[in-house]
């Protein structure tokens, strides 16, 4: 499996701080918000990614994450110079898709919880159709919402922001799918809003009845960076948890070496190269960690 994440956008919701710089490059606490999705691909065992990105900001991307070789893994990139939808992803990476089966995950997309490495194997694993998450929301208008079936458990329909929502159930940022997507993304039409939209490639799964929807219970967070409030409580839960447990979130070096991408002395050259700041002196503690383990 490929991993793609969908890292464009103006993000107006942030003006003006990102007038001049790529959402998904400012800080949540201790690292760049890319981080974070580029986390969740790696701990689903996927090690090809395509970060896709407006034309200005691809430098900057480029100069942060490189080839990804520092993390084990390979990345390339690609420009989505609109905001022309999610489901233009796959328009976008359908050479970097090639024949295989692909996830996608936004970039300003956050999410903790025990077990999460496991669910993402296993929709990874999957030899058919989507798997697609689910969180419990207050305001579930404000996303794509997935309704269930009282008796089956099976989900029921799938909306885009619908004024009355069937259920509190919210679709999350990250989906997995075998390679008919590229078909259905290539076949969808724009939305009243102009765009490609994920729900409609999500509700043809739904249709020919190979939509998985794993729902995000209790012990699990899903957050959203996209405005000032939400991206400040991203900053703050994540320094609550990595305080208070003394490990960190999303670390991709630390993923890396626990997964057997890179090496110790690699991950310590990683640290030498970041300087005396704690996140290297983080890096270094957790080398001898697991050479003592």
């Amino acid at each position: 499996m490929k991993g793609i994440i969908l890292a464009g956008g103006r993000g107006t919701r942030l003006y003006p701080v990102t007038i001049s710089v790529s959402k998904q490059l400012l800080p949540v606490h201790d690292k760049p918000m890319i981080y974070y999705p580029l986390g969740m691909l790696m701990l689903a065992g996927i090690r090809e990614i395509l970060v896709i990105t407006m034309p200005r900001d691809r430098p900057l991307f480029e100069e942060l994450l490189g080839d990804g070789s520092q993390f084990g893994l390979a990345i390339s990139y690609a420009e989505q110079p609109e905001p022309n939808g999610l489901a233009e992803a796959f328009i976008i990476g359908r050479d970097f898709i090639g024949n295989s089966s692909v996830a996608l995950i936004l970039g300003d997309n956050i999410f903790y919880g025990a077990g999460l490495p496991e669910l993402c194997s296993d929709a990874a694993a999957r030899p058919s159709g989507a798997t697609i998450f689910a969180y419990r929301v207050d305001d579930p208008e404000r996303y794509g919402v997935v309704s269930f079936d009282g008796e089956t458990g099976r989900a029921e329909t799938i909306e885009e922001k619908p004024e009355l929502a069937r259920s509190s159930w919210a679709v999350t940022g990250l989906y997995f799918y075998e390679n008919s997507v590229l078909e259905i993304a290539s076949s969808i039409k724009p939305s009243g809003r102009g765009e490609l939209e994920i729900t409609d490639v999500n509700r043809a799964y739904l249709e020919r009845g190979d939509l998985h929807v794993c729902r995000l219970g209790r012990g699990y967070a899903w957050l959203d960076t996209g405005t000032h409030d939400s991206l400040h409580d991203a900053a703050s839960f994540v320094r609550t948890i990595e305080h208070r447990q003394g490990v960190k979130i999303m670390c991709p070096e630390e993923i890396a070496l626990e997964l057997g991408y890179v090496s110790a002395d690699q991950v310590l050259q990683r640290a030498d190269l970041l300087g005396k700041n704690d996140y290297a002196i983080y890096l270094r503690r957790r080398v001898r960690e697991l050479s003592d383990a």
